[in-house]
């Protein structure tokens, strides 16, 4: 096919990159079916309007006023490659036109929950301080290295938040003969009971868990809802594990409440990221910390490009995107994650 009657797509994946989420197969595989037109996210309003008129695809999320998307006049789908839906293009007018807004944010689901995984069983055996203290002479040999050691298997554990993530945390623990109740107020209890866990209150979820997974998206309804009076609910001893996002949490109050000695925590997510050297979460004693690298797998990202190929063949022949996840008309406009500045 000669490239004038390739479909065009707008390139714009910041802060993600062709390369990053394209093999070399895939790569070579989209530049044969496409005209790739490459762009700065801020400067899709500046492409010349024949790009513009052409485009059928916009593989990224960048701003998008109402008067861009009007000489958009072919865009068939946003896909979004950040994972994030963001609050910056007319998504009213998108739905009304049957223009597609996809994420790939699923690729990260399994990789995000078997690291959850990991962080809940160092917190009930404190493999990373034995380790630690093996390497300098202090360690502890046998049961005087167990006394606040607990088993995973047949815990209480809570999951705030029932999405991909949710989901695929909830196969990770599969294995462990645990109670799982959840807490997701956008799902019929339904769907819960049809994944084996038990849909609960927020409020029985943190006072009955031994373990309690966030991995809620952040919302117009819902940031920083988790604070001090949430934390002083748990079990004393719980362990408290932050996988989505840091906007759902007040991050000083649950600082403070693992300096109290009431809970243990984890996170892969921080309020500011790089998060600055002298924060004092750094040198909080039972807070295990890990710099938002829970997905960030190479395989995830090049799953992305397979996935964003996989709907474009399907587009083009007037099927709609099956790989992807779709965005919402009734929840779109109430996300309020911040978008990834490091990969």
């Amino acid at each position: 096919m000669s490239d004038d009657r390739k479909p065009l797509v707008i390139s714009a994946p910041a802060p993600r990159t062709l390369d990053l989420i394209f093999s070399d197969e895939a790569r070579r595989a989209l530049d044969a079916g496409y005209r790739i037109v490459e762009a700065d996210a801020d400067d899709i309003a500046g492409l010349p309007d024949d790009v513009l008129q052409q485009a059928r695809y916009i593989i990224g999320q960048p701003p998008l006023s109402e008067d861009t998307l009007a000489r958009l006049k072919s865009l068939r789908c946003v896909l979004n490659v950040e994972s994030n839906l963001f609050n910056n293009m007319p998504y009213e007018i998108l739905f009304q036109r049957g223009i597609h807004v996809v994420t790939t944010g699923q690729v990260f689901a399994e990789p995000v929950a078997e690291l959850g995984l990991a962080m809940a069983l160092n917190l009930a055996r404190g493999i990373v301080e034995a380790d630690a203290d093996f390497r300098v002479g202090k360690e502890l040999w046998g049961g005087d290295g167990n006394r606040s050691a607990r088993l995973l298997s047949g815990a209480d554990i809570g999951i705030v938040g029932f999405g991909d993530l949710g989901r695929a945390l909830n196969r990770v623990l599969s294995g462990f003969r645990a109670r799982i109740r959840v807490f997701d107020p956008w799902l019929p209890p339904s769907i819960l009971a049809d994944n084996n866990v038990e849909p609960a209150s927020l409020g029985t979820v943190l006072q009955n868990s031994d373990f309690v997974f966030v991995v809620a998206s952040v919302t117009t309804e819902n940031q920083g809802f988790l604070g001090a009076e949430a934390f002083a609910s748990m079990r004393k001893g719980a362990a408290f594990i932050l996988l989505s996002r840091a906007g759902v949490v007040d991050f000083d109050a649950l600082i403070a409440a693992v300096r109290s000695g009431h809970i243990v925590a984890a996170s892969d997510v921080f309020p500011e990221e790089p998060l600055p050297l002298d924060h004092p979460v750094r040198h909080q004693p039972g807070f295990l910390l890990s710099a938002h690298r829970a997905g960030a797998l190479d395989s995830a990202f090049k799953k992305m490009g397979d996935m964003v190929l996989e709907d474009m063949a399907l587009m083009d022949r007037n099927l709609p995107p099956m790989r992807c996840k779709r965005a919402e008309r009734e929840t779109v406009a109430r996300m309020r994650s911040k978008p990834v500045t490091v990969n």
